[in-house]
């Protein structure tokens, strides 16, 4: 006749996790901030789930001493920066179209122009960065001709811009506008078409979306309409590849990932030097894979 089983005297059972202010207290939610488990006494309402009190106070704390959660100034006026890039793209823009358009010769100046060689034969009189005129990994960024260009990339940053401000302040949002707008340009510089001219802030507009995913992520908000807009920009790219330059796009998306990723999840011990460190360190992998091709293309 059989029997049924029975657990061995002494089994051991998987602990249950457990509040980290009250060890004696199952706990199944983590804290937004810190990502510890905390129990229902513990749970503080958050715009995003729950905090521990611990971080509610450090976040009270932060608050007066206007700081943003992530180390940052807070901004009093966090759409001005973003205004004011606007406002430099848009003189840009019109000085372009006064001075002669697709035509103009600020285009040729300030486009972004791998090598002035083509087919063995170098043309002096066009400038690019082979032929030492550097400042087009930067003054690209601001260089725009056709309106649908100039209107859908400064619609992206009036919208992203202030949101990333709020969250980051505004020294670490330029951080990751302009050195994701030169991994933008280093990528370009490697993967297109040495002759062929590359312009628009798009590189820059893709760092601020893969920046904005990391804080979405952080926040274990939900992230499907930010990679929604995300996918759907990709999907443009490719579809007109021809006339949209996946390689600013993609530089500049993977240069606002690891920017985000530095500011985010820096350490809360000596954040903003390990911030300031990480920056520094993707700033100088930019250059540096920039110097390299530069060398390469001279």
């Amino acid at each position: 006749m059989s029997t049924p089983d029975t657990p061995a005297t002494g089994a051991s059972e998987q602990e249950a996790p457990v509040c980290y202010r009250h060890p004696d207290r199952e706990a199944h939610i983590r804290c937004q901030r810190c990502d510890r488990r905390i129990c229902p006494d513990c749970m503080r309402p958050a715009s995003v789930g729950f905090q521990c009190p611990s971080c509610v106070h450090e976040g009270s704390r932060e608050t007066r001493s206007g700081r943003t959660a992530y180390g940052g100034q807070r901004s009093g006026n966090p759409a001005l920066t973003s205004q004011v890039l606007i406002a430099i793209n848009v003189v840009v823009w019109v000085a372009i179209l006064a001075t002669g358009g697709a035509g103009s010769r600020l285009v040729d100046y300030l486009a972004l122009r791998p090598s002035s060689s083509y087919l063995g034969v170098v043309y002096p009189q066009f400038a690019s960065v082979s032929q030492g005129d550097v400042w087009q990994l930067l003054t690209s960024m601001f260089t725009h001709v056709a309106i649908w260009h100039i209107g859908f990339n400064m619609l992206a940053l009036w919208t992203l811009g202030p949101q990333l401000e709020l969250a980051i302040g505004r020294t670490r949002f330029l951080a990751v506008y302009l050195i994701s707008g030169l991994a933008g340009s280093a990528t370009v510089l490697w993967f297109s078409t040495p002759y062929g001219q590359t312009l628009g802030a798009s590189g820059a507009i893709f760092g601020l979306m893969g920046a904005m995913l990391v804080v979405a992520i952080k926040v274990h908000g939900d992230v499907r309409g930010m990679l929604t807009w995300i996918g759907v920009n990709f999907v443009i790219t490719f579809m007109f590849v021809r006339m949209i330059s996946w390689q600013g796009h993609l530089g500049g998306f993977i240069g606002g990932l690891l920017l985000g990723t530095v500011i985010v999840y820096a350490p809360r011990t000596n954040r903003t030097l390990w911030q300031t460190g990480g920056i520094v360190a993707v700033a100088l992998l930019v250059l540096v894979t920039t110097g390299t091709r530069v060398a390469v293309l001279a």
